[in-house]
């Protein structure tokens, strides 16, 4: 084996191992994940948490100016944060207004904070000044699920997962690497991957619809 071939093989030997123990709680995140996504019912049982309650709303996050109806967004999402303790990610507003003379005579607001296993709604009645809001909680499983789908799990989550994907790619390709200077490990290898191979293209054209 040549210096340059040495040199290679002892970086890939590195790598594979320092990524194995880099991923070792993470694949064992998605492989657990993998299961409870797949088999729902055998650990989705409890009934979601609602709660419910009801707001005074500020007078001053909703003015009327020059006939239209003025909102203070961040102010509006950061009263909501605080006083009915709603988190995830907030969708933008949905907001249903009669005005007539500068008079507000309907106003209905309405909006959604997701996150992994939860999910809020909120409603607005403008003219009564009160928030009427909903929070869902579905459990630990399926938030554990979500983070696997990286559903409702904002950007940071998300590269998160394409980190770690390219990681495991890593992984894989440093083990075939440090495979290649063993001749017989590296045909039985092959062999146990062209197996492998076929056996997930059977099931996949046998057992699904």
């Amino acid at each position: 084996m040549s210096l340059k071939s040495r040199a290679i093989q002892s970086w890939a030997r590195r790598l594979h191992v320092y990524i194995s123990m880099a991923l070792l709680f993470v694949v064992l995140f998605f492989s657990v994940t993998g299961i409870t996504l797949n088999r729902p019912e055998l650990f989705e049982s409890s009934q979601p948490n609602i709660q419910r309650s009801t707001l005074t709303l500020p007078a001053s996050l909703f003015t009327i100016e020059d006939g239209r109806l003025k909102v203070d967004d961040n102010a509006f999402e950061a009263f909501l944060f605080e006083e009915a303790d709603l988190s995830g990610v907030a969708s933008g507003l949905d907001i249903y207004t009669e005005i007539e003379d500068g008079a507000l005579l309907v106003g209905e607001v309405s909006m959604d904070f997701k996150g992994p296993g939860y999910n809020g709604s909120v409603f607005v009645d403008l003219t009564s000044e009160t928030v009427e809001v909903e929070t869902t909680n579905y459990g630990v499983i399926a938030l554990l699920n979500d983070l696997h789908k990286g559903r409702n799990s904002g950007e940071v989550w998300k590269w998160f997962i394409d980190i770690t994907a390219l990681l495991m790619i890593f992984f894989v390709l440093t083990g075939v690497c440090l495979l290649l200077p063993k001749k017989k490990t590296l045909n039985t290898s092959i062999k146990w991957t062209v197996v492998g191979s076929v056996i997930s293209l059977a099931v996949y054209f046998v057992a699904v619809p």
